[in-house]
């Protein structure tokens, strides 16, 4: 059976599942909807939680961007994983002990105003929607190549998907189908590296056989001029790295998407588990994402050596691949240089290639591009909810009317699905950069509107509404700002430089670690010139940060 045959039988077969689910786990009210009647098992939680954490970033764009980096690329490792125990240990068991909805409902009860809830709605909106323009863009890139479709018809077969099961199933029907998502991706990702790792070293445990396979690759790599693939800071300066990772790491404990994850379990008992298992199941691909990326770069300059750049383009992948328009063959000639070769090759495609690079079964070639498209709907339907919940919880039910019914809400909550698929939808059409990227930028406003509010509003029981609410926006719009001006020439049209290459030295990836000082620094400030919180609020957060776990009379009787 051909590739496109494969493709084809794996995604019928992972759709049919994920609908399945969701006709199965359709919900009738707002509980169910948004937080799935937070009846959802510890060890399920926790492979819903690694699906919606292992984006298409995650599965298609990560190990393309360590391939082209090379030890720079280590700070998506080292940011993303070391970002997962941060949430863990230092915001989950403590927000979960809330008991609230969303994000915006901590903050609108830690700091007992509705301003500052429709501030942090508006931010989760605008942080979602900057992710989910990736997850998007990676529906596109796989429907592309894989299904021989435009990416414009791929985005929306994907919004049609995720609109089906977010909708009918809200976070309940979200959760189980990506615990399915989870299998599947998760099987796609390794059984290519288990085969690719065995062919190259005679070891199918990736983890072990990079150990081999890196001195062949910084040999291959002197020898073509290029400098070997473990040297540091060769693209990123050793400030940016330093941001870069210090962004996703914080970035990460703000997503909302992520955080909500840890209200869906009975109680902080179970969500401190889901901790434990999240983190195992995520391990599991962070680890040998870095084989992927090397084995990947060592086809592709092993066949550069061979043949040269006019006998690659005789390699089927290539020609698959060429006619995405992801690889620019047109700019290949005899005698170019490999670094200009690489830069033909577009990042996003790597992991997706790989199998086609090793000359690996077609069954496993159509199975990795299941993998990619259900790492990207798994977490476009957490980004989804987050938003629904924002805009129909959020402000609608607590702002606009808030003696609607819970029938009321619940019609709100999946038109406001709708409209939101429809506005991510534009975003994977045309996305402002590459998938890894656009996410990272999404960690950016993350880490500088979130981060220092949750951290405050947890750990210093004297900061009080003002200096959140100033906090939060002078982090949002600086780092928002800073992003645009340094990727105008993609965001912006008709613009073909960017307007400011860096800030202190330090690029776009990076901009958030200023927004979060500067919020910080903007809400110790303003909380110190400003009334102290009310006491029972003062008390609250004392209580909140006992070992136990609280009921929810005590709860209720904290905040009375």
């Amino acid at each position: 059976m051909s590739i496109i045959g494969w493709t084809f039988l794996w995604v019928g077969i992972t759709f049919s599942v994920y609908i399945g689910i969701a006709v199965w786990s359709r919900v009738s009210d707002t509980a169910g909807f948004y937080v799935a009647g937070q009846g959802i098992p510890a060890v399920a939680n926790g492979m819903a939680v690694g699906a919606d954490w292992m984006s298409a970033a995650s599965f298609i764009s990560m190990a393309g961007l360590v391939s082209f980096l090379g030890f720079d690329g280590s700070v998506y490792l080292m940011g993303w994983t070391g970002g997962y125990v941060l949430l863990a240990i230092l915001l989950a068991p403590f927000l979960r002990k809330f008991g609230e909805y969303t994000v915006p409902d901590f903050v609108a009860k830690r700091y007992y105003s509705n301003t500052a809830r429709v501030v942090a709605a508006v931010a989760a909106i605008f942080v979602s929607f900057t992710y989910v323009a990736g997850q998007m863009r990676g529906v596109g890139v796989v429907f592309s190549r894989f299904l021989e479709v435009s990416v414009t018809w791929g985005v929306i077969i994907g919004m049609v998907i995720v609109g089906i099961y977010a909708v009918l199933g809200g976070m309940k029907g979200v959760t189980w189908t990506q615990v399915a998502q989870y299998c599947v991706l998760i099987v796609a990702y390794l059984i290519p590296t288990f085969a690719i790792a065995y062919t190259l070293t005679g070891n199918p445990i990736p983890q072990i056989a990079i150990g081999e396979v890196l001195p062949r690759l910084d040999g291959l790599q002197q020898e073509l001029g290029l400098g070997a693939y473990s040297g540091p800071f060769s693209n990123f300066s050793m400030l940016n790295v330093f941001c870069i990772t210090v962004v996703l790491m914080t970035g990460t404990a703000g997503l909302p998407h992520v955080i909500v994850r840890f209200y869906t379990v009975r109680d902080v008992k179970s969500a401190r588990w889901s901790a434990f298992w999240a983190l195992l199941f995520i391990g599991i691909l962070y680890t040998a994402a870095p084989a992927v990326a090397m084995f990947s770069r060592f086809y592709i300059l092993d066949s550069f050596a061979q043949l040269g750049a006019s006998g690659m383009q005789e390699l089927g992948w290539v020609q698959n691949w060429a006619q995405t328009g992801l690889i620019k063959t047109q700019a290949w000639t005899d005698g170019m240089a490999p670094r200009a070769l690489l830069d033909t090759i577009d990042r996003d495609i790597i992991v997706l290639a790989t199998p086609e690079l090793a000359n690996l079964s077609n069954w496993v070639v159509g199975l990795v591009a299941a993998g990619g498209l259900a790492a990207a709907l798994s977490t476009a339907s957490g980004l989804m909810i987050v938003i629904s919940s924002s805009l129909a919880h959020d402000i609608y039910g607590e702002i606009i009317n808030p003696d609607a019914s819970d029938q009321r809400r619940l019609l709100v909550g999946r038109l406001a699905i709708f409209a939101g698929l429809v506005v991510a939808g534009l975003l994977g059409i045309y996305p402002p950069g590459f998938v890894a990227e656009v996410v990272a930028f999404a960690f950016g406003l993350a880490a500088a509107s979130f981060f220092p509010i949750l951290v405050l509003g947890i750990f210093w029981k004297r900061c009080n509404r003002q200096g959140a609410v100033w906090g939060l926006v002078t982090g949002l719009v600086f780092t928002f700002v800073m992003i645009v001006l340094m990727r105008a020439h993609v965001v912006v049209p008709g613009v073909e430089t960017p307007i400011l290459d860096t800030f202190l030295g330090i690029n776009a990836q990076g901009i958030g670690v200023v927004g979060m000082v500067l919020n910080f620094a903007v809400t110790v400030t303003v909380t110190k010139l400003t009334p102290a919180p009310p006491q029972r609020v003062q008390d609250m957060v004392e209580q909140i940060r006992y070992p136990r776990t609280l009921s929810a009379e005590e709860l209720r009787a904290g905040s009375a």
